[in-house]
């Protein structure tokens, strides 16, 4: 019985993820999952192409914790840090099926707008279009302290960075293929993702098999 159950959660997860369901719950993150970070580190490299396989429930999950989750429940802090703790930073997900939110607290995705954008995400660089999921960094600087949004954009960029950064060592750890991305087709997606005026795309992630 068994060796019947992961391959039927497995299906489940693609049946899941097939559909633009106004929210998702994700599983909980695996912390023993991978490689240790000196490993993850040697192996690190941006990839140059991505297949078109569906990424299982679990590494979705444990993706997106790795990006910006909730590690420290008791006091909202996150896996990854930001300016002033403004925690700025709000992980957008795009799939063949449509575009959703990461809700840290909740650990789920919202669906914000069913379709596939991942076109807009790869911009010129087309043959990174069949990649089944892309993470993109938007940031509120509306979250931001004072008036200067000239240092607001600063921080912005150094913050979605360091959630890039920590796609990139978990997908190492774990065996996915990624790489840091600054194009996208950014005025097209904001308006696919519905974002606000104070919300901008900063960085994006394609992430494979």
């Amino acid at each position: 019985m068994k060796q019947l159950i992961t391959p039927i959660l497995v299906c489940l997860s693609g049946i899941l993820l097939a559909q633009p369901a106004e929210v998702l719950t994700l599983n909980k993150p695996s912390l023993s999952r991978g490689k240790n970070i000196m490993e993850a580190l040697a192996s690190r490299a941006s990839a140059t192409e991505f297949t078109s396989d569906e990424l299982s429930l679990q590494d979705i999950s444990d993706l997106l914790w790795a990006a910006n989750g909730i590690n420290r429940p008791e006091i909202g802090k996150k896996t990854a840090p930001s300016a002033t703790n403004s925690q700025d930073i709000d992980v957008y997900v795009v799939t063949s099926k449509g575009a959703y939110i990461y809700e840290p607290v909740q650990h789920q995705l919202k669906l914000v707008n069913a379709g596939d954008f991942r076109e807009l995400v790869a911009g010129r660089q087309k043959n990174f279009a069949n990649a089944p999921l892309f993470c993109i960094m938007v940031s509120d600087i509306s979250r931001f302290r004072g008036n200067d949004d000239s240092q607001k954009m600063r921080w912005a960029a150094m913050d979605a960075a360091i959630v890039s950064q920590n796609i990139n060592i978990f997908c190492s750890g774990v065996g996915l293929r990624t790489r840091t991305r600054a194009f996208m087709e950014a005025d097209k997606l904001r308006e696919a993702l519905k974002l606000t005026p104070s919300q901008f795309p900063m960085l994006n992630n394609p992430v494979s098999n």
